[in-house]
C-alpha cells in the first residue's frame, strides 16, 4: 500500500489555506464540502497521486449531529492529524490486518461534490489513529490529486511513546513509517522548507 494523503485539520479553514499559499507560493485547491460532517476541505498535490487535505468546519452547513472529524471541534491551532494510504482490495487489507492482531475500524463511505459538480465516493476505516494511518479506496472514482498543483512531499515520520506497538500496527497493515519515541505525533516536509506537525 502507498501513502494516499495527509491530513491538516485546521479550527479555521479559510485561515489554513491562506498561509499555507504564503508558506508553499501555491494556493490550495478547494475540494469541496462533507455532507452531515460539518467539514470542508481543500487541497495541494504532493507528488505521485499523493496530497494534503486542508479540513476544517464549514460555516454554510448546520452543526453536525455528532463530533467533527479528526478532533476539529477541539482544535485551536491547525495540526497534522491523520494519513491515509491507498488500499485497491480494502476489505481483504482489514481482515488481513485483523489476523495479524490489528483491528482498524469498520469501512465506511463517504462522498463529497466538487466545486464543478464532480462527485466524488470513497470508502476509509474508522477510527483515526493518528500515528497509525487510516486505510482509503477511492473504488471507480478518479484520484482527487490527479488534477491539483504539486508541493513535493519531502519528509514524513511519526513518533509515539510506543514506538514498537506502532511498528507492529503498521506491519499488520503492510506500510512503513519511520517512527521514534515522544508525544504522539505526525511531522511533514513539504516543497522542502514548509514544516506540518
Amino acid at each position: 500500500m502507498t501513502l494516499d494523503h495527509l491530513v491538516y485539520a485546521t479550527p479555521d479553514l479559510e485561515e489554513s489555506v491562506r498561509q499555507l499559499a504564503k508558506l508553499t507560493g501555491v494556493r490550495p485547491v478547494e475540494g469541496g464540502p462533507h455532507p452531515g460532517l460539518g467539514t470542508r476541505n481543500h487541497l495541494i498535490g504532493l507528488g505521485e497521486l499523493r496530497y494534503l487535505e486542508i479540513i476544517g468546519p464549514d460555516p454554510d452547513q448546520p452543526e453536525p449531529e455528532g463530533p467533527r472529524p479528526f478532533g476539529i471541534d477541539e482544535l485551536t491551532e491547525p495540526r497534522l492529524a491523520a494519513w491515509a494510504v491507498r488500499a485497491a482490495d480494502i476489505e481483504a487489507r482489514v481482515a488481513r490486518s485483523r489476523t495479524l492482531g490489528y483491528d482498524p475500524g469498520p469501512i465506511e463511505p463517504l462522498s463529497r461534490r466538487t466545486p464543478d459538480g464532480e462527485v466524488l465516493r470513497w470508502r476509509l476505516t474508522y477510527p483515526y489513529e493518528a500515528v497509525v494511518p487510516f486505510l482509503i479506496d477511492w473504488g471507480r472514482t478518479p484520484h482527487p490529486a490527479r488534477r491539483l498543483p504539486v508541493v513535493p512531499l519531502t519528509a514524513f515520520a511519526g513518533s509515539h511513546p510506543e514506538p514498537a506497538l506502532v511498528r507492529e500496527r503498521l506491519a499488520a497493515l503492510g506500510v512503513e513509517l519511520d517512527v521514534r519515541e515522544g508525544e504522539p505525533a505526525l511531522v511533514a516536509v513539504i516543497g522542502g522548507t514548509t514544516t506540518l506537525t
